[in-house]
């Protein structure tokens, strides 16, 4: 079992920034993949970014040049460093590893950008 961390988030103005932290309970070792996703009211969750253990990364098209995944291997952390936030990008952000083929999620934290 793999414990999520989640911390980072908050009321933010548009065109402001915002850096979220997500630390897994285990060591990186075993986990081949770290994403960030988000959920808005009435909306489905989505992608937002995905890093691989390797360092491969995955951007949704909507949020590429804003924002950047990064990690951790020796904390066994996810960042997600946001800038230029719009009204958009309000929601709840959740983390998600996948350690052994199964995914572990994070309770999320939210998100709001407003002016």
């Amino acid at each position: 079992q793999v414990q999520l961390g989640e911390s980072g988030g908050g009321l933010v103005q548009p065109g402001g920034s915002l850096r979220l932290s997500c630390a897994a309970s285990k060591s990186s070792f075993r986990i081949y993949r770290r994403g960030w996703y988000r959920q808005a009211p009435g909306k489905q969750r989505e992608l937002v970014a995905d890093i691989t253990s390797s360092g491969i990364t995955n951007y949704a098209d909507s949020v590429k040049g804003r924002f950047t995944i990064s990690r951790d291997n020796a904390k066994s952390t996810v960042y997600l460093q946001m800038n230029s936030l719009k009204l958009e990008d309000t929601a709840v952000y959740y983390c998600k590893v996948e350690r052994d083929g199964i995914d572990y999620w994070g309770k999320g934290t939210l998100v709001t950008v407003s002016s």
